[in-house]
């Protein structure tokens, strides 16, 4: 992909900066944008702020507004109600799991997960296709 206007603006939400951090080193490897929140109430302002994005990961557990607070203020905003949002979630969060489900998450990530698998999920959910990915994903 060597246009601009080719590349995808993902919005990453989690607490832990080393997280964010790694997420988004391994998205901007390819054809992605990343730009991080750090709580609920401030992923909520990226989306206000940024009308191009096109794909949303969501900590389940955040300060101020979780995870499932933002996935459930996305669903009932006309301008977010489709956007593909994975939810990252630790393990033994099945109850979780459900709720977001139901809420309309595209996707659950349980941490610690494989960057290579997150990179490949994000690419489907916002219709990349293979050979705009670039050669290096492991």
């Amino acid at each position: 992909m060597s246009s601009p206007s080719a590349t995808c603006h993902v919005l990453v939400a989690d607490d832990e900066p080393h997280i964010g951090r790694i997420i988004k080193m391994k998205l901007e490897q390819g054809p992605f944008r990343v730009s991080l929140a750090y709580d609920g109430r401030e992923a909520l302002a990226v989306l206000e702020q940024s009308p191009d994005i096109g794909l949303v990961l969501l900590d389940v557990m955040m300060p101020h507004q979780s995870g499932l607070d933002v996935l459930e203020a996305m669903r009932a905003d006309p301008r977010w109600r489709d956007l593909p949002c994975i939810m990252l979630t630790a393990a033994g969060e099945a109850e979780y799991q459900r709720r977001a489900r139901a809420m309309g998450a595209s996707d659950f990530l349980t941490k610690p997960f494989s960057p290579k698998r997150l990179y490949a999920r994000a690419a489907e959910l916002v219709g990349l296709a293979p050979e705009d990915l670039g050669a290096d994903i492991a």
